[in-house]
């Protein structure tokens, strides 16, 4: 597989569909064939947290259908309070387990997935990702290993038109530097809720946070590795894809990288130690000064060109 190109297993055809109206029926169809199969006594489930996602969630679980894998598995959706159609698309979609979160944020929704789970294992997803097809079998196979609670993976960006895929590749390959450094004493910083996984047991016992605050997903982490091994999926035939939407938000590629390295400045030396135990579920988000400068600046930049 190239770094410089976007992967060819992904559905360019729904890639390019901006409304659910624009999805075939035959793609539903094939969802709801390959899914068919789904066991009542899943060892794994995959939970997705969706907020108006309503072309995004059919494009993962598009993808979600096509896995291989020797692991019984479920998919659970959490609307989680969508406004758009998102709930009408899961209905067209029968051979997904679909619930309702009226609490919004990934931590809520998220907890209300693994209460609705019936596998071992959990899987966390996210809504506007890809997953290769043996996404589920060697996340779930590194879970099994001795003593492991939580395991996560990497992810890689769609290259656009706008962000081609070879500057993307650049990113990616610095964001894979830090991400070593940070795992050997904070590998909570890393874990994604795109790409991660842990015994759902010790999920329970530790709790998502319940307000709609960002970092659910490595407040968890925080919690489980008292309660066992962080594991780090470095495996890249299951990188997990997206669309560089969270990129876009800093308006270039550049201006999104150079608030990623403010903001790892801050807190580099805070990655050669563990931190002290605290109350994850009381903490805010971590919103250093110089990094609220910069997004004074972009704000600045982005009304003079308005203008």
């Amino acid at each position: 597989m190239s770094l410089l190109k976007n992967p060819s297993w992904i559905e360019t055809r729904l890639l390019q569909c901006k409304s659910l109206d624009e999805i075939p029926v035959e793609i539903f169809d094939r969802i709801n064939a390959r899914l068919s199969k789904q066991t009542a006594t899943p060892v794994v489930s995959v939970v997705i947290p969706a907020w108006n996602e309503e072309v995004n969630i059919v494009r993962t679980l598009d993808s979600l259908s096509k896995s291989r894998t020797t692991f019984p598995f479920e998919i659970i959706v959490v609307n989680n309070n969508s406004t758009d159609r998102t709930q009408e698309a899961l209905d067209q979609l029968p051979n997904v387990k679909s619930i309702f979160q009226p609490i919004k944020g990934c931590g809520p929704a998220r907890q209300i997935g693994q209460e609705n789970a019936q596998g071992k294992y959990i899987l966390m997803a996210d809504a506007d990702c890809f997953y290769p097809q043996n996404w589920i079998q060697k996340m779930v196979k590194a879970l099994e290993k001795k003593n492991v609670a939580l395991v996560y993976g990497r992810y890689s960006f769609l290259g656009t038109r706008e962000m081609p895929r070879w500057k993307l590749a650049i990113y990616e390959f610095l964001h894979d530097g830090i991400a070593e450094v940070r795992h050997v004493k904070r590998p909570c910083v890393n874990a994604v809720g795109m790409s991660m996984g842990y015994v759902k047991d010790l999920g329970l016992k530790a709790g998502f946070v319940k307000t709609p605050v960002r970092g659910e997903d490595g407040r968890l982490c925080f919690l489980l590795r008292e309660m066992g091994k962080i594991d780090q999926v470095r495996d890249r035939s299951i990188r997990v894809w997206t669309l560089p939407r969270t990129l876009a938000k800093d308006g270039s590629l550049f201006f999104a990288m150079i608030t990623r390295i403010v903001k790892e400045l801050t807190r580099l030396f805070q990655y050669f130690y563990k931190q002290k135990a605290h109350n994850v579920h009381a903490t805010g988000e971590y919103k250093p000064k110089s990094v609220e400068y910069l997004n004074k600046l972009k704000a600045l930049r982005k009304k003079k060109e308005a203008a």
